[in-house]
């Protein structure tokens, strides 16, 4: 039965992207008051599962997010695979490094293709106002926003599309980095 309790918490927060309250505990788990919640709370807080803010809120622990790391996939010639379980990932660790100057970004738009970005992924991003030659970028150019590639040259800048079709952007008045693309990502 505790496993029911613990899947019903982790599906909760996947959908919700938050720890439910303690009212919403109860009619998730069907109990009737608050300090059956409070009992299942501390046996959570013992597994390790969640623990508590400043604030006494609950708070997910590390490994509540994380997926099974299974090993490796040859991309190649077909071969045997063992499937066994390696390690845990948790996805926000591996792909943010700034989790407060981390977004999403919708891709609208083709003018990266060849970078593999297309039209309807979404691209993490942190923030940042610099950016080293080949990043590619969030920027302000002449009060319009736009993701390509930075480059520089010299004293030089300007922005440049992964798409044959069009052409690099070059700024009239100026060009202001807001984001660096740090990862896409896209559903099948």
């Amino acid at each position: 039965m505790y496993n029911n309790y613990k899947d019903k918490l982790i599906g909760f927060y996947n959908k919700d992207r938050r720890m439910p309250t303690y009212t919403e505990m109860m009619s998730l788990f069907g109990f009737k008051s608050k300090n059956a919640v409070s009992r299942l709370v501390d046996k959570f807080i013992e597994e390790g599962i969640v623990s508590k803010d400043h604030l006494g809120r609950l708070v997910a622990d590390v490994s509540f997010n994380s997926i099974p790391m299974l090993g490796y996939v040859k991309a190649g010639f077909p071969t045997d695979v063992a499937e066994e379980l390696s390690d845990t990932i948790n996805i926000d660790d591996y792909l943010i490094n700034k989790k407060g100057d981390s977004y999403m970004l919708t891709v609208d738009g083709d003018s990266m293709i060849d970078a593999h970005i297309t039209d309807g992924d979404m691209v993490l991003v942190e923030k940042t106002n610099t950016a080293k030659d080949g990043q590619i970028v969030i920027a302000d150019v002449d009060g319009e926003f736009t993701m390509k590639y930075f480059r520089k040259k010299g004293d030089k800048i300007w922005l440049e599309p992964a798409n044959k079709d069009f052409k690099p952007i070059h700024p009239k008045m100026y060009l202001n980095i807001t984001a660096v693309v740090k990862a896409v990502i896209r559903k099948y």
